[in-house]
């Protein structure tokens, strides 16, 4: 079966952190159609002067940040001790777990060009030890096709594997279609499927999906992408429905809203970060 767009969500203009222009797609009056996926805000400029404010230190708790930087740098540095950037086609996935404090620096460059994605965790991984890891160019397979490329940022893709997700099960492709380039891709019926157009305007299940917008997916074994008579970049993401409680307030994602008071609690009295892991 064909999956087809059940919802569409354009992105809007916004600003976060310490002044940071973005286009905030996903939050939270999306949470129950696009669940696992929390947030998806979108970075794109040419004007240093709309990002490198950048994202002063602050908490998360319960969910996992990914942020895909194809174009210009990200610097991440963090509680427990990691110092990293990464840029020009990189991932960074960082488990916030039972609690982190991390801020977020953005260098001038040409340009910025990338998403950033929450990533819920589930009920009984909410606090687990906070990681980062940084996914580096050299462990991203490119596959070439006539259509175009397929970057394989995390999960899987026809038996090649990449960064594989510790917690939730996680697809994560970036796509280059040529102009008038069309793909098919074969998806797992119970997986939740969202695409997001980065660049460009592309056709998803034979509906038109202007650029800067996400769309969930119905359910369904394939997924027909088709690129317009211009290029187009998009963004292919499949997990695991949780379908389960969500408490949320700020940069904290918990299950309940006693669970969302013991965080900020933490925060008041210094007990927010706990013992911590690194890998």
């Amino acid at each position: 079966m064909e999956r087809k767009i059940k919802q569409e969500v354009r992105g809007y203009r916004t600003k976060d952190g310490a002044g940071v222009n973005l286009v905030r797609v996903l939050g939270h009056r999306t949470v129950q159609e696009y669940d696992p996926i929390l947030l998806l805000d979108s970075f794109d400029s040419t004007n240093p002067a709309d990002y490198t404010a950048g994202f002063p230190m602050h908490p998360h708790r319960g969910i996992e940040t990914i942020s895909y930087v194809y174009r210009g740098f990200m610097t991440h540095r963090d509680s427990l001790g990691n110092e990293d950037t990464i840029g020009d086609g990189e991932v960074q996935w960082m488990t916030a777990g039972s609690g982190i404090m991390h801020e977020e620096k953005l260098p001038t460059a040409e340009r910025l060009l990338g998403v950033q994605l929450w990533l819920n965790l589930p009920a009984k991984d909410k606090l687990a030890p906070p990681a980062y890891r940084s996914i580096k160019n050299s462990e991203i397979e490119e596959i070439e096709f006539d259509w175009g490329k397929l970057r394989l940022l995390a999960g899987e893709f026809e038996g090649r594997k990449g960064y594989m997700s510790k917690y939730l099960p996680l697809d994560y492709y970036d796509l280059h279609l040529k102009p008038n380039a069309s793909v098919v891709l074969n998806t797992e019926s119970e997986r939740a499927v969202m695409v997001f157009t980065l660049l460009g305007d592309a056709y998803i299940g034979g509906d038109l999906v202007k650029e800067k917008t996400a769309v969930r997916l119905t359910p369904g074994d394939y997924v027909d992408i088709k690129a317009t008579d211009k290029k187009a970049q998009v963004l292919f993401i499949s997990s695991m429905q949780l379908d389960e409680p969500i408490a949320w307030g700020g940069p904290i994602v918990m299950n309940t809203k006693e669970e969302l008071n013991k965080a900020f609690d933490d925060l008041k009295k210094g007990t927010f970060i706990k013992k911590t892991i690194s890998y």
